[in-house]
């Protein structure tokens, strides 16, 4: 298995790790979630179980109320009744005077016909002879509750004003303060959620609480909250005993909502962040690769010029021996290719220069190298629309060194035997060259990974050449290189594309 696979077996395993882990993570969150929301549901039920009792509990008192406010005007009429008899021939007065003198708590005011004051009872008793101040108890009374009317004799009618007793009065301010103590906690103690309390009609608000004071007042918020709150929690009713509903709507708490959401905000955040890291740990990465192939070229170049050199003074001198000519001439055509080489290596990691060239006479050169140096069963094919003028800015050197890669890799993937052709065309800014081998063909999987330092299908080989030939192409040419078609055991065309 090469150095490539074995790292993107190691990257598999990893990844399925992460994987793992982020979902063992998120199962715990979300049961710790769903713990807390079970018990934050708990204390909202009770909540709404403690005002739905409360609601009750007003509702008694109230219609308790009523009842003492139905016997204080029974008692009144009672009273009322024995004034009455009073005012007659009546055998036995001691029934009559006991009613009369029983009423110890209802304010009471007899008048004439006219309005006028006859008589009182619980009132201020150091201005029970002030008629101005009995009249104007007598409108209070008229306000609250019409005065009852007594037939007495002939035609003749007294009138029985009267009021709640002091007792229920005070009661009633009770009462009014519980109700509005009750509307108070609704909003405030709420368990931390959202309420509102709104009329009968559902839409106009008594109170609210942990809703945003800013919105409550637009209608369509309104109608949406509300419309929310009854879909998760059915609205409690208030009925406190005088006919008249009220509804209490109320939804799980914003803290709960924020801790659905917050196991994903979180390893969202978190994968956010080991990309980020990733990327950048790729790039430094990449930075320390590009400083070793920099490093290990320049010093394979220092090392290859002190024997080159050398070899260039041996030629000289074999040539003064009397060397055979044609020996000489194809000694030093591979001590120029040596030179050639070593150019290529000290030019990796500077910015290299680059000349516009005729793109088609680099490729024949390139071509017709390689044919002298493969096998006679390998037939080459150079195709162009024009014999020139496809011309772009190129490093001679470098660019060579990249076709001869790519053939050199045809070749050995069609063990020696085959056919590789090259077609040039110009497609207005750019230079399309394609060469196209009959090999056994690259997986679709692998289109990209065989450029990746490393990757190499041979037993013996470092996987560098296709790395190699991309960083030539798109860093110092600004130019792509890529698997443009492939098919097992058909063959493989790849595409370089450069600017004219």
């Amino acid at each position: 298995m090469s150095i490539y696979s074995k790292k993107q077996t190691w990257k598999l395993w990893l990844f399925m790790a992460a994987v793992i882990i982020v979902g063992v993570s998120l199962w715990y969150t979300n049961t710790l979630v769903n713990k807390i929301a079970t018990e934050e549901r708990k204390k909202v039920k009770l909540w709404a179980e403690a005002i739905e009792k409360k609601v009750n509990l007003v509702k008694y008192t109230n219609e308790l109320f009523k009842k003492i406010a139905t016997d204080e005007r029974k008692k009144v009429e009672l009273w009322a009744e024995a004034t009455k008899q009073l005012s007659q021939d009546l055998s036995d007065y001691g029934f009559v005077l006991k009613v009369v003198a029983d009423n110890t708590t209802v304010p009471v005011i007899l008048a004439d016909e006219h309005g006028t004051p006859i008589t009182s009872r619980n009132l201020d008793s150091t201005k029970e002879g002030d008629k101005t101040y009995l009249k104007l108890q007598m409108q209070a009374m008229r306000q609250v509750q019409e005065p009852i009317e007594i037939n007495i004799y002939k035609g003749q009618k007294n009138f029985l004003y009267y009021k709640d007793s002091k007792l229920f009065t005070e009661l009633k301010i009770v009462l009014d303060d519980l109700i509005k103590s009750f509307i108070s906690e609704v909003a405030v103690n709420s368990a931390s959620v959202p309420v509102i309390y709104t009329d009968s009609t559902m839409k106009r608000v008594i109170e609210y609480g942990n809703i945003d004071s800013s919105r409550i007042s637009d209608p369509v918020f309104l109608q949406s909250q509300l419309a929310e709150m009854a879909a998760q929690n059915q609205p409690i009713e208030v009925e406190f005993g005088d006919g008249t509903k009220s509804y209490i709507f109320y939804q799980e708490s914003t803290l709960l909502t924020q801790l659905k959401y917050y196991p994903y905000v979180m390893f969202t955040i978190i994968g956010v962040f080991l990309l980020i890291a990733y990327l950048l740990f790729s790039t430094a990465r990449r930075v320390e690769q590009n400083q070793v192939w920099v490093g290990m070229a320049k010093e394979t170049a220092h090392q290859l010029g002190t024997p080159l050199s050398s070899l260039i003074a041996w030629l000289e001198y074999l040539r003064s021996k009397g060397l055979d000519p044609e020996t000489a001439i194809e000694i030093e055509k591979d001590v120029k290719r040596l030179e050639t080489i070593t150019e290529r290596f000290s030019k990796i990691g500077s910015v290299p220069k680059l000349d516009e060239v005729d793109v088609v006479k680099v490729l024949s050169d390139a071509v017709n190298y390689m044919k002298l140096r493969t096998s006679r069963n390998v037939s080459f094919t150079l195709d162009s629309q024009n014999a020139s003028g496809f011309n772009a800015k190129l490093n001679v050197p470098l660019f060579e060194w990249v076709i001869e890669n790519l053939i050199r890799n045809a070749v050995d993937a069609m063990n020696g035997n085959g056919s590789i052709k090259i077609a040039v065309s110009d497609q207005t800014q750019f230079v399309y060259i394609d060469i196209t081998d009959t090999g056994k063909g690259i997986p679709k999987s692998k289109y990209k990974t065989v450029f990746e330092p490393g990757f190499t299908t041979k037993q013996r080989g470092w996987g560098l050449g296709l790395s190699l030939t991309k960083r030539i192409i798109e860093n110092y040419h600004s130019g792509k290189i890529f698997v443009k078609s492939s098919e097992i055991d058909k063959g493989t065309t790849f595409r370089i594309v450069l600017n004219k």
